[in-house]
């Protein structure tokens, strides 16, 4: 009724969110997310494979999403849980329905090499809204990826690696996923922290593009949505993808190349 929320926000406000990108310099490119309290990391480690038959001219894009013990109680240690693996499947889905990269970029010589990219998403502190930071992150973290040249020897049909010359990837779409709880069928608040998501009847994430084109709704069960109330999601879903994609060049614009 006030349009306020336990924590100061408005019904329809975002929490503060930052972004650092390349922290891990072990890795081929990484980010660093934080929604508020929530904070994810991003690390993309790219390998050399061959392809299978079916696929000769594509590469691999291999999403794996960790909730460790330590980012919250609600979690334990061991195998990745139920959140874990549909956090895992939902990015795999953002990747392969809004072409972010296209798989034939990754490929180097066709039938013989192509890369892997592990992007291994790690959250070490869950405060709510796991989707969104995640799909940030992992968006960010590819901008940030440097792959070094590869070329295939004729003669000896081995590969050459040269890590002087390095290229960025082929970023096609920046998909951003922008998700809302639920409140008693009818009411809807945009990035719910951890206790909002314990009280909502149910979440929805809507994940759209610069072109302002939906690559996907992701509504796992819970309150059903009025077409006029997705509608309203996906309004706002378009703004908040401006507002990421700003946030993510700004921040590579900071950083000076090596």
């Amino acid at each position: 009724k006030e349009n306020c929320r336990p924590d100061g926000r408005e019904l329809g406000e975002f929490r503060a969110t930052t972004v650092n990108i390349g922290s891990i310099t072990t890795a081929d490119g990484s980010a660093l997310v934080k929604f508020g309290n929530t904070t994810v990391i991003c690390g993309v480690k790219a390998e050399l494979a061959t392809p299978t038959e079916d696929s000769a001219n594509k590469g691999y894009i291999v999403p794996n999403v960790e909730l460790p013990s330590l980012c919250s109680p609600r979690f334990r240690s061991g195998p990745p849980g139920e959140e874990a693996q549909a956090a895992s499947q939902f990015i795999a889905d953002v990747i392969d329905n809004s072409q972010i990269i296209e798989k034939e970029d990754l490929c180097i010589a066709n039938g013989k090499l192509v890369w892997v990219l592990y992007c291994d998403i790690i959250c070490l502190d869950y405060d709510g809204n796991l989707l969104d930071a995640s799909a940030f992150a992992l968006l960010a973290a590819l901008k940030n990826v440097q792959l070094p040249s590869v070329t295939i020897n004729e003669e000896t049909g081995s590969s050459e690696v040269n890590f002087k010359q390095k290229n960025p990837l082929m970023i096609r779409k920046h998909p951003v996923a922008t998700s809302f709880a639920i409140f008693d069928d009818t009411l809807l608040i945009v990035d719910p922290n951890a206790e909002e998501e314990e009280l909502a009847t149910g979440t929805v994430t809507v994940v759209t593009d610069e072109d302002d084109r939906l690559s996907s709704v992701h509504k796992p069960g819970g309150s059903p949505l009025t077409g006029a109330k997705l509608q309203d999601c996906i309004t706002r879903a378009i703004t908040r993808q401006r507002e990421v994609k700003q946030l993510i060049d700004k921040v590579i614009k900071s950083i000076k190349p090596k």
